[in-house]
Formats: structure tokens, sequence, C-alpha cells
């Protein structure tokens, strides 16, 4: 019985009269060309990416039919050859994201220059956040290919992937890496309802009904069937929207057809990243303690993007996967290294295979998105009979001994005598070719990453509304620490370019505090004059000493300790409320060792600030509430730490001025032990906290 079921896993099955895997751009693009170069009626080609000048040529890098080679100016001298032909490209109207990546303007290279037969639809009838991620090409409604590849720019690469190759350029002659990808083509009733697929793409974005007419056999000569007399499976994966349902049959087809396997997993795939994948991976490990599974996929991610959402997912796929397998998992690149030039080759391919009965290629990644947020089309052939079944196994092998360099009849001897596909890929090597493990290092914990991430790989379409929520959500710590930030930053522009610093004097506030001088209340003003000056961090020397001027030296030493503890217990609440995490977020992941270590010597840390004042009194009361200093470590040595300020600017103001005009050996050494006995009575008191700390 057939474990492909049409409205569950996939969406039709539908049988080929012939069906070909074609491993890399160089097949793929001499395929299309081939069928293209037989088309009366139409092509249709439905993509994530399509670029003007694409190199439409195979393996020897130029054409042999007379044609041109670049895509568009291939099509426009087709359509002038042949009058009843028309072309109908349909491109994503791509995230800004991309648009570096990107040809600059589609409209003009693919619209306006090109015959007015040749018309460009750009696609934008996707819901936010998602893409149309389907890579479909169809000839004349009788041949289709699906998988992987777009006729784009820097993916053009033979199987060889050499270290270097004079053809893998890009237009601007720029040399790229090796690149691998693959693509299904297939004839007969499954070409037709992959056409079917593609124009209702085509109508949803351009309006109009779908109707496929399949006109004659163009099926290029150049290609070899794999599979013949066949059946297909075509799985989607199609986001909620318009009305529409949501259809999942791609995730249904990857967790289905890992229970099925026995023996061996061969995947091949850019991005890893699904939960439920990775779940099933798992499961499935554990309950087949024979079962082996290798993972095929790209070094490393590239962009600034696919660093701080596609490598955190892949470090949790492949955690969960190796607790679960073990030796018997592998997570590898390949690498190549030819005439002392070392590079890897880049995997862009999505390629499912399960023992000698399963092979899927696809456009679908293994990531949240392609599950449910973007439009994705793979196609499934199972293995009923035993031709059938070792074909999938060649494919396999193919696909394993480009990769290491050797061919496919290496690697089936290997298996014959070791019986172990992960021994394979660990052990196989020839011409500089190797698979390598891939390590990816720890994952990046920041806020930051956890919003990109949720961003760049949703499970499903993006919600507006509940994308601001979860943004406020998550960044409210740091939109607050900012905003803290952005005052301090704003009262200190104030002190230089406003008239704050001639309204806010010490003439000013000697005035205000010589006004309420005998007052029995005048500590309560004084106090308030110290917070409100800290709060616009008004120099809190030059306060302590212009109340040791009005109220005399023991009282400037009380009051004005009263007003700097006040001062400073104020800005530490506020601090406080802003969170560990939101001063982790300002300053990054590199200051949270450091900062704990501050945190635990609570005590010492804030008394060595107060000695030693290098950053402004306000500012390091913020940080201390904010990076969870015990309060009372605080309050301790505040008092201590400002202690010697408020004794030398209340009593000794004029023997600082004597050392400063004539130093003398006694007045340093005096300042010297002051200090030294301070420091001293501080880490005592920092010791006999810690232990009343540690009781509590």
């Amino acid at each position: 019985m057939s474990f492909l079921r049409a409205n569950h896993n996939v969406w039709r099955i539908e049988r080929a009269n012939r069906a070909a895997v074609l491993v890399d751009a160089a097949a793929f693009f001499e395929a299309v060309r081939g069928a293209c170069l037989k088309a009366e009626r139409s092509i249709l080609v439905v993509g994530w990416d399509i670029d003007s000048r694409t190199p439409l040529v195979g393996a020897d890098g130029r054409p042999a039919d007379g044609f041109a080679s670049g895509f568009a100016d291939f099509l426009n001298e087709l359509v002038q050859t042949r009058p009843d032909l028309r072309v109908h490209l349909l491109l994503w109207d791509y995230s800004l994201l991309y648009a570096g990546e990107r040809e600059l303007l589609p409209r003009l290279s693919l619209g306006w220059r090109t015959s007015e037969r040749v018309t460009l639809c750009i696609d934008n009838s996707v819901p936010f956040g998602s893409s149309q991620h389907q890579k479909i090409v169809v000839v004349d409604d009788a041949v289709a290919f699906s998988g992987g590849l777009d006729l784009t720019i820097r993916r053009w690469d033979t199987t060889a992937h050499s270290a270097e190759n004079s053809h893998r350029v890009d237009p601007s002659g720029h040399p790229y890496r090796p690149f691998h990808d693959v693509q299904m083509m297939v004839d007969g009733a499954a070409a037709h309802a992959l056409a079917l697929l593609a124009r209702e793409r085509w109508c949803r974005a351009n309006g109009g009904k779908p109707q496929v007419e399949p006109h004659r056999d163009p099926w290029p000569e150049s290609v070899r069937a794999d599979f013949t007399d066949v059946d297909v499976g075509i799985a989607r994966t199609q986001p909620r929207y318009d009305g529409g349902d949501e259809v999942r049959e791609a995730e249904t087809l990857f967790v289905d057809s890992i229970d099925l396997a026995e023996r061996d997993i061969y995947i091949e795939n850019q991005f890893l990243s699904s939960s439920l994948i990775a779940d099933r991976l798992a499961n499935r490990l554990r309950d087949r303690p024979g079962l082996e599974v290798v993972i095929v996929a790209p070094r490393s991610h590239d962009s600034w993007v696919e660093r701080h959402t596609m490598r955190n997912g892949r470090i949790r796929f492949w955690r969960q996967v190796r607790a679960a397998g073990g030796d018997r998992v592998r997570l590898l690149y390949p690498a190549v290294e030819q005439g002392g030039r070392a590079t890897d080759t880049m995997i862009h391919s999505k390629i499912m295979v399960v023992d000698d009965r399963f092979l899927r290629v696809g456009s679908a990644n293994m990531n949240n998105r392609s599950m449910g947020a973007d439009t994705e089309c793979d196609l499934a052939i199972e293995g009923r009979t035993d031709r059938e079944r070792a074909v999938i196994l060649d494919i396999r092998n193919r696909l394993l001994g480009e990769h290491c360099g050797v061919k496919a009849a290496d690697v089936a001897a290997f298996l014959a005598q070791h019986g172990s596909l992960v021994r394979a890929a660990d052990t196989l090597s020839a011409d500089g070719h190797s698979l390598r493990p891939i390590d990816d290092g720890e994952p990046d914990e920041s806020g930051l990453s956890s919003v990109v991430e949720r961003l760049a790989d949703p499970p499903r379409p993006i919600r507006p509304e509940r994308l601001a929520r979860h943004l406020v959500a998550r960044l409210r710590p740091l939109l607050v620490a900012l905003a803290c930030a952005l005052v301090v930053l704003g009262i200190a522009l104030a002190w230089r370019y406003t008239p704050l610093s001639a309204l806010v004097t010490s003439d000013n506030v000697r005035t205000v505090l010589k006004s309420v001088r005998g007052e029995p209340w005048a500590i309560v003003v004084v106090v308030t004059v110290f917070v409100l000056a800290g709060a616009i961090v008004f120099p809190l020397n030059l306060l302590i000493l212009t109340t040791a001027a009005v109220f005399g030296p023991w009282l400037g030493i009380l009051y004005g300790g009263a007003g700097t503890v006040s001062s400073g217990v104020v800005m530490f609440l506020i601090g406080s409320r802003l969170g560990r995490e939101a001063l982790y977020r300002m300053l990054g992941e590199r200051w949270r060792h450091g900062l704990e270590g501050v945190r635990k010597r609570g005590l010492l840390a804030v008394v060595t600030f107060r000695l030693l004042p290098v950053v402004p009194f306000t500012l390091v009361n913020l940080a201390a509430g904010a990076s969870g200093i015990r309060f009372v470590d605080f309050l301790v040595g505040t008092m201590i730490g400002m202690l010697p300020g408020l004794v030398l600017l209340s009593i000794m103001g004029d023997r600082i001025v004597r050392i400063l005009a004539e130093p003398s050996v006694s007045d340093i050494a005096i300042l010297v032990l002051c200090v030294v006995g301070l420091i001293g009575l501080a880490v005592a008191a920092q010791a006999l906290l810690g232990r009343r700390g540690k009781r509590a």
C-alpha cells in the first residue's frame, strides 16, 4: 500500500511517462534550454528569483544552437522564430532584505527590453512576511521542472564542483564558490498537474482563469529519464490568504517519510530549523537503533539575517537530533581543496532519500517558513518496483559521491562492504573533495536575534498587529533603557547648547540654600535640591562645596551626605526598574561576565566607583540599579565611598588647595592613609554583608 495519499501528504499523485533528476544547474539549464527550443505555444516560469542575465548553458559553458546564452536574450530570439510562442515570467515581489542579491530593475530587463510576447508579472499576492518560493518551469504544458533551482545568476555549476571554474562567474566577472542544487523534470499527467499549479499562481497574481493545454512533446533529447511510467506525488505549502485554505502537505510529507525509515536517511537541505522535523527524526532514531542519518548542508550562513536566524535554528535542530542518534548521525558540509585553494560547496538543494523506498526533490527547506509561510512545491517518488528502488539508491549514491569526489558505483561498493552510510560519508574522499563536520558554535541568545528569527523564519504569515505586540514585549526593557539613555544625552546636550547651564549655577543654588538656612526643615530642601540636581546631571562635587559653604563644614557633611545618598537611591530605584537584561542588551553579551562579577561584589564595586569617579554620579546609580546589585550593598557602598569626598570637600577644602599648589609629604600621606583605611573598611563590610547574605 502506498504511503503517498492525495489531500494528505501530497496534493495529487499523477503518472509520469518519464522523470529525470537533474543534478546541478549546468544540467538543469541545459535541459530547460533544450525544452524551450522545442516549445511552440507557451513557456511559463514561476520563480523566487529570475534574472535576465542567467547563463542558460550546459556544462561546457557556451551554447551550440546559435541562440544567445543569456536568458532574456535567448527568449527574445526564440519568440522571433516561433510566431505562436508566448512566454510568461512570474517573479516574486521580493523583500528589501534581498535587494542586494537581485537584479536591480527586473521590470526593465525582463519587461520593457523584451518582446511583447514575453510578459513579466511581479507576484505580490502572498501575505505579509511570506514569499513565493516555488521554482517551476513549464513548456507547452507538457514538460515541467520543479525543485530548488531558480533561473538566476550565481547558480550555474557542474557536478565536478571544482575549486576554480572559468565559467563560474557572476555578470560582473566575479567568481563565486561551487554551488549545488537539484531539479526534477517530468512529463505526462504529472507535468499537466504542475502546469495547472503554475497557471493558478499566475492567475492569482495577474487575474484570469487557469487553462492547461498540453502540446506535443518538448522533452529534450539530451536528457535520459531515470524513471519511466512512475507515479509522482506533488506536495505543496501554501499559506492561508485571500479566502484560500492553508496547505501544509510538504510538512506532512516530511514527517510521514521519516516514519518509513528503517536503515538510513540521506538529506540535503539549505536550512534546518523546524522543531517538528527535528522531533520526528529524534523519535525515529530512538525507535530504530540501527537507523543512520546523514545531513549535508552549507558550512555556514552567509548573510547577517541568516546568521541571526537560521544558524540559531540549525544549532537547536542538530542538538536534538544528535542527542537521539549519537554516532549514528552526521551534519556535514562539502569541502573542496584543489591546487592549493580551499573552499566549500554551497548546498542549496532540498533532497531527501529514505532507504530505497522514497525520493523527494523540491523547493521546501526544513525550516519553519517552508512549512507554512511560503509557497513550496516538492515532487516525491515512492519506490514500488525493484527497478525504481535501485534508481532511488543510485541517485542517492550519485549525490553522496559527488560531494566525496567519487562515482556512484564507488559509494555502492563501499556500502556493500561496510553497510554504513555514516561511515561512507566519513571515509570516502577523492580529487580534493570530502565531507566534513559542521560546527556552528554557540547560539546567539540576544533579544535582537530572537526578534529577527521571528521575522525571518515564521511558521505562518506574519500578522502585523501580533508582530507589533511581540516586538514591544521583547524589546520593552531595551526601549526603556534607550529612552533613559536619550534623556541623559539630552540633558548633557542641554547643558552644552541651552541656557540651562546659565540658569542652574552654583550661585543660584547657593541663593536657594541660603534662603532656608536656619530653618528646621532646611534638610528637606537640601535633599530635594540634590535629587533634582542628580536628575539633570548637575556636578555633585560643586553641589557639596556649595552646601558646605552655606551651612558650614559639619552641617555640610550631614546635609550633603543626606542629599547624596537620597539622590543615589532615587536613581538606583529607577535603574532597578530597567532590569539587568536591558543593561546586557545595551552593552552586549561580551559585558555579561564582567557585569556579573560587579553584581557579586556589589559593595566593593560601588565603593570603587565612588572613590574613583570616572563615570558621572547619576549614571553610576542608574547602572547599579539595573545590574542587580543588592540595595544594602549599594547603600553602604555609597556611604563609605562618598565619605572621603564629603570630608575632603567640606572640611579639608583648604588643604586640598594647598596640596595642589604646594604638595607636601605629610599632607599627601594623610590623604593616602585615609583612602587606604576606607578601602579596608569596605572590604570588611563586604565580607560581613556576604556572610549575612549567605545565612539569609
